[in-house]
């Protein structure tokens, strides 16, 4: 597997393609002038294909022999490699703007999404939040950093709160006894917040903005790659609702749940979603 030392060109790439994403969704914040309907809850504008193109064109070009796999466009194999999700060789993991609901509604809460796996796990992953201008990204191996305007740069940790009760959770409950497990972890925390751009809520659990987050399915792989990463360098434990790994290129769109949160509390919050302590 690659090494984080040897991920700097890797990073400063994520960094700078997250960032133009970014830019050229600022300059049509409030004007979109496309809406599709992907399903009853979720949309894609014209801001989600250019944005994905951007990025995606940046990458065939700088490196030509990775795989891809993108929100809207899907896989994309390179000549003689293997498909992007069996979990060998290099593929970037691309959302290009999660929290479209959001961007499209003139809500400020929304990111872009890069993340580069290898042989299954991801190794370098950015998010890049453009309406503050902030970008939280982190390598394998290394801290969870968060990059502010004027190319200011500082080591982020997830929360050191002594008690559940002082919690502030990103929380999105689905599925059956949803509304029994949502009252029991309201009943545990300060307060539940439910953001809209799973990408974002997740990266911020590394510096602790959120004190935990937690999501009962709905995601997918390019949700989670970059910000998982994110999370648990900065100190979280991060897996899925049954207590195990929380990263996997095979699962199916749409069918992942996320916990993270600081290792004193990741159990308690654990069993109260009905998995077990790992």
């Amino acid at each position: 597997m690659t090494g984080g030392a040897d991920l700097a060109t890797e990073l400063a790439f994520g960094l700078d393609v997250a960032v133009r994403a970014g830019e050229l969704q600022m300059t049509r914040f409030e004007h979109v002038e496309r809406i599709d309907y992907k399903s009853a809850r979720d949309v894609v504008t014209e801001v989600d294909h250019l944005s994905e193109g951007l990025i995606l064109d940046a990458i065939r070009t700088t490196f030509p022999g990775d795989a891809i796999l993108a929100e809207e466009s899907g896989g994309y194999q390179v000549h003689g490699g293997h498909p992007p999700t069996s979990g060998r060789g290099r593929v970037w993991v691309v959302d290009p703007l999660d929290g479209t609901v959001n961007y499209a509604n003139g809500i400020p809460f929304f990111c872009v999404s890069v993340a580069l796996v290898v042989d299954g796990a991801p190794v370098m992953g950015v998010v890049h939040d453009p309406a503050r201008g902030e970008s939280f990204a982190a390598l394998r191996g290394g801290p969870a950093t968060l990059r502010s305007g004027g190319g200011r740069q500082r080591t982020i940790v997830a929360s050191g709160k002594d008690k559940l009760s002082d919690f502030v959770v990103s929380v999105s409950i689905s599925g059956r006894a949803a509304i029994t497990r949502a009252r029991a972890i309201r009943r545990v925390v300060r307060v539940p917040r439910s953001m809209g751009a799973a990408a974002l809520a997740l990266a911020y659990v590394a510096g602790g903005r959120f004190d935990a987050f937690v999501q009962e399915g709905g995601l997918s792989s390019w949700d989670i790659a970059a910000a998982g990463l994110i999370a648990e360098r900065g100190g979280a434990l991060v897996t899925d609702l049954a207590g195990g790994p929380w990263f996997d290129l095979a699962r199916s769109p749409r069918s992942i749940g996320v916990l993270a949160a600081p290792l004193p509390h990741h159990a308690a919050m654990l069993e109260l979603l009905g998995g077990r302590p790992r």
